[in-house]
């Protein structure tokens, strides 16, 4: 792969690099710094036009191949994405601005979503239906054709290949709108699957604003979409899906609670609480956003967290620092501003809030206490790394609290005692529950949310539903 700095990234139709239809290119720039990284161009709903169009003539190609070799394929864009980890960890690191530790995790989750899809490859099988004597029923999977798919900017490499790899081992194409602000990672993953041997047009990258992304949503040749993101433009999404009657898959924003019982291992729960909340600067849809504590364990709680807090040290994602920046300006300041509403609120201001004193976007682990959860930054998703902690008197509010969101993406549950946690997890409405734990689950396992927080599941097997539709076959042999 080339080098990073300073190069000029063109977009990647049909196995090759070509320039926009206008010739314009944005930077995206270092968020520790604010020093521009790269440029890239500036797509057109012309560009996604003909993306689109080597997607869809892509598609006998892809689909002659069977599935034993479709998987092998996969196989292969694994093992050259694990070829080229440390680089690809770097540009992440360097355009998102995330720990490299991190990033070399979300390198790894990208190779395991294309192992594991691959070894679904030859198993997507569909079943006999009985109707009596006299007639033979059937059913088989098959793919939609071209899935659009729209890529948000905290784990750019990973949600790409997250989405990308089901939809081609089900016999898809792709054509993948990354981030404006994180363009560098999917424009090297489409190089990357051309040398493992992905055909021209399998997979192609249209980067710029928000251009190319409301064209390929509203293009009538996608289809099949899925989007990761806010609710806002989730909604917009599916508004242009609407009018194409074009499926959507759609993960979008969480206000997540992390319930600590009286019963809880303090130590542990503060462990987990910061490693949800502060985890790639919160800038993550499952982040541990409210922590609902009883008011037996409140104040010990409170102190082990902002211990944890006051201990990470930021810095720059290469410099493999605990915790990097936001990501970009406009985010920063909305952050800020959340802050700045939590204290009119009346919330109480434990640690944090305050920007560093140093170039690029940071925000100081942030910890809000004294939080009533009908404030605005324990309704609001704040995108970013600051905790609101919530006492209750007993499980039921908890829980109540809890569910008192528009949100259902993740939850938590803090207890030693078993049955006691299982039941509340239970009661947590949201996609994930994880107990004892946060980010459980993995590669493996569904993921994504009721209410506002989304439509359908990505990750393990039930991903494939996205990428999937089901034909029936009945034959009279009368």
């Amino acid at each position: 792969m080339a080098s990073v700095t300073n190069e000029r990234y063109q977009l990647r139709i049909d196995g090759t690099s070509t320039p926009a239809s206008t010739d314009e290119y944005l930077t995206t720039v270092d968020p520790a710094t604010g020093d521009p990284i790269a440029e890239f161009a500036a797509a057109t709903a012309s560009d996604v036009d003909r993306a689109v169009e080597a997607a869809r003539a892509a598609l006998p190609t892809w689909q002659a191949k069977s599935p034993i070799e479709r998987g092998r394929i996969a196989h292969r864009v694994a093992d050259v994405i694990r070829e080229n980890a440390e680089k690809l960890a770097r540009i992440e690191s360097l355009d998102q601005g995330k720990p490299l530790e991190q990033a070399e995790s979300d390198v790894e989750d990208a190779i395991r979503y294309f192992e594991y899809y691959a070894g679904v490859a030859d198993k997507l099988e569909g079943k006999s239906v009985p109707r009596g004597e006299g007639t033979l029923d059937m059913t088989s999977r098959e793919p939609y054709g071209v899935s659009g798919q729209i890529i948000p900017w905290n784990f750019p490499l990973s949600i790409t290949a997250r989405g990308v790899a089901p939809a081609l081992v089900a016999g898809n194409t792709a054509v993948v709108k990354p981030a404006p602000t994180t363009p560098l990672s999917a424009l090297h993953f489409a190089e990357l699957c051309r040398e493992a041997g992905v055909p021209d047009g399998v997979v192609n990258v249209v980067t710029g604003g928000t251009e190319p992304g409301a064209a390929l949503s509203a293009h009538d040749s996608v289809d099949q979409l899925t989007f990761t993101g806010s609710v806002p433009t989730g909604e917009a999404v599916m508004k242009s899906a609407a009018e194409t009657i074009t499926p959507v898959t759609l993960e979008l924003g969480g206000k997540n609670p992390a319930i600590v019982l009286p019963d809880a291992d303090l130590e542990e729960a503060a462990f987990w609480v910061a490693t949800g909340i502060f985890t790639n600067a919160g800038q993550v849809c499952s982040a541990a956003d409210r922590a609902i504590v009883h008011e037996s364990v409140y104040d010990e709680f409170v102190d082990l967290l902002v211990d944890r807090a006051e201990s990470y040290e930021l810095g720059p994602g290469v410099e493999d620092a605990d915790m990097g920046p936001l990501n970009h300006a406009d985010h920063y300041e909305t952050v800020l501003e959340y802050i700045d509403t939590g204290v009119t609120e009346g919330a109480t201001l434990e640690t944090g809030g305050d920007p560093l004193d140093r170039d690029g976007y940071f925000v100081p682990p942030t910890i809000f206490t004294d939080v009533d959860n009908g404030m605005q930054i324990a309704q609001e998703e704040i995108f970013g790394p600051v905790s609101t902690v919530i006492p209750f008197s007993d499980r039921e509010e908890a829980i109540k609290i809890a569910n008192d969101v528009e949100f259902g993406l993740s939850g938590g549950v803090f207890s030693q005692d078993v049955k006691r946690a299982l039941d509340t997890a239970r009661r947590i409405d949201a996609g994930s529950v994880y107990v004892n734990e946060w980010f459980g689950g993995s590669v493996e396992t569904p993921f994504g949310g009721t209410k506002q927080s989304g439509i359908g599941r990505e990750k393990g097997l039930e991903a494939l539903d996205s990428y999937l539709q089901t034909k029936n076959i009945a034959i009279n042999l009368d």
